[in-house]
């Protein structure tokens, strides 16, 4: 599992799971913040190459990029 504190914004990722995008690379843009400001355990993952973005937990992903 990776820890929080090397995550940062701009990273690239290996997405490992949902399976449908499973494989492909993506750059973290930020923690995922809920509507009344509180700061959760996810992070939110914009897919290289689509129109997509997902919220996923740290074992969702594999940081291709170490700081």
């Amino acid at each position: 599992m990776q820890s929080p504190n090397r995550m940062q914004v701009g990273a690239r990722v290996e997405i490992l799971q949902p399976a449908y995008v499973a494989g492909k690379s993506g750059v973290v843009r930020s923690r995922e913040e809920l509507d009344d400001g509180q700061i959760t355990e996810r992070w939110i993952i914009e897919v290289i190459g689509e129109d997509m973005f997902l919220s996923l937990t740290a074992t969702e992903f594999r940081l291709l990029d170490l700081w």
